[in-house]
């Protein structure tokens, strides 16, 4: 029990058989994400089926989340296939005509985005290679000055770090995805390009109209102003994605680290999990050791308290998934029992009460050198709670409920167990030894009673 940092799982083509997936499992699996954005859903769902049956053969929780592509802008076709130089200081329409563009102008197919933009916003075209900047808004055209320029072609996507854009959280796509999704019962839906707190609140609304299964959503972070109203999108939301790629496109690239540990502390202080995301180990695509500065930046996730990293490509279609999987394990599993931080930073939480119970809890425990926290979870609110004041002993959740157990698996240092035994008879010791605890005190908590045992 060294790894307290949970590992997220991308699942695709070169993962996406038994053998491999219960070989990443038992190398330290503990999300399973499935990306909408590729395959249609009953591809995806006969995935989240295998992950589902070898997750029980091996009797070990794991979360699965399905990843909904969201509203992805893109422009319209141009006149071939060839690629257009745009140049610094050039002028360049983005219009309602659906005719095929050139070097002067393309087609603009989203409405709701030519009603958004405003004077002096930007517009980012290929991963923020190119910069437009909006000169006049017509209702039938934009107007734009080449800021950056490089090269451009047909059905790029774009990104609008300034503008509030007028749009619905769920696409027509988004909805049959989610609709198909949701009769799989995964444990999470993650959103992409949240903006507000209403996004979050209107896709709840969706799946409780159609299912009383207790699906968590988890918020993508991939805009600046989502960043602004981080707080309210976390409380909105079950959980954060810091989602490194769009995001390092639409702010300054070097202000993504400062303001992914701003995101960390909010969740920590909201009780709200975070996963650390993009190019964590994207080298191992092809290669069988990570860079140095690939090893440190899933080492400065754990550094961070992140409840998980997220792996991407290097899963999906890399040539070796389960490398990649021991890979982040042993980085994680070292980097969590680094004792160079203060042992009371996990109590320095700003707007945390003193009289927090959660932080009671935690603190009991310090204080009294427990070796573990035992929680019989009814649900996932309590065993997160704790876990967001990262304490530096395991949390034992004992679960009646299975998806309960496969939810806690991305809580950093929730260590879930779905047992309606030890759940039913309220065993704690029985189940501290069941990850090789066999003596020291345990802080015991169930509903709203706390005790500390002594195991020996």
């Amino acid at each position: 029990m060294t790894r307290f940092t949970k590992i997220t799982a991308s699942i695709g083509p070169s993962c996406d058989s038994q053998a491999i997936l219960a070989d990443m499992i038992k190398s330290g699996v503990n999300v399973c994400r499935l990306n909408f954005s590729h395959d249609t859903g009953d591809v995806q769902g006969a995935k989240i089926d295998l992950i589902r049956s070898v997750s029980n053969k091996l009797n070990i929780p794991v979360a699965i989340m399905v990843d909904i592509q969201g509203p992805k802008h893109r422009i319209g076709a141009f006149a071939t296939e060839k690629h257009y130089p745009l140049k610094i200081g050039q002028k360049f329409i983005l219009d309602s005509d659906p005719a095929p563009g050139n070097e002067y102008r393309v087609n603009l197919p989203d409405w709701d985005v030519m009603k958004s933009l405003n004077v002096g916003d930007r517009v980012l075209l290929n991963d923020g290679k190119i910069e437009l900047k909006v000169d006049a808004v017509f209702d039938d055209k934009i107007e734009t000055t080449v800021v950056r320029g490089d090269e451009i072609w047909s059905r790029r996507g774009f990104n609008l770090p300034d503008t509030d854009v007028n749009t619905e959280i769920l696409t027509a796509k988004d909805k049959a995805d989610l609709e198909y999704a949701i009769t799989k019962k995964p444990d999470y839906v993650a959103l992409s390009f949240v903006q507000r707190a209403e996004d979050v609140a209107f896709v709840r609304d969706f799946i409780a109209q159609r299912t009383a299964h207790p699906i968590k959503i988890i918020a993508k972070i991939e805009r600046p102003k989502a960043v602004e109203r981080i707080a309210d999108i976390a409380l909105a939301s079950d959980g954060i994605m810091i989602a490194r790629g769009d995001l390092a496109v639409e702010l300054p690239f070097e202000q993504v680290p400062a303001v992914s540990r701003h995101i960390i502390r909010e969740c920590r202080k909201l009780n709200r999990p975070v996963i650390m995301a993009t190019q964590m180990l994207s080298s191992m695509v092809h290669s069988e050791f990570p860079t140095r500065a690939e090893i440190s930046d899933v080492a400065t996730a754990a550094y961070l308290r992140a409840d998980s990293t997220m792996t991407s490509e290097e899963t999906t279609i890399g040539d070796n998934p389960v490398n990649v999987v021991q890979t982040m394990d042993k980085i994680l599993s070292f980097s969590d029992t680094d004792t160079i931080t203060n042992p009371y930073d996990w109590l320095r939480i700003d707007n945390v009460p003193e009289n927090d119970w959660s932080r009671s809890v935690s603190s009991m425990a310090h204080l009294n050198k427990a070796v573990a926290i035992v929680v019989f979870a009814v649900d996932t609110e309590s065993a997160t709670q704790i876990a967001c004041r990262r304490p530096d002993i395991p949390i034992i959740a004992v679960c009646g409920s299975d998806y309960v157990a496969n939810q806690l698996a991305l809580v950093r240092g929730v260590f879930p167990i779905f047992d309606n035994y030890l759940f039913g008879q309220r065993l704690a010791f029985e189940s501290a030894n069941k990850f090789g605890i066999g003596y020291g005190k345990l802080v015991i908590v169930d509903d709203d009673k706390i005790s500390l045992r002594t195991l020996d």
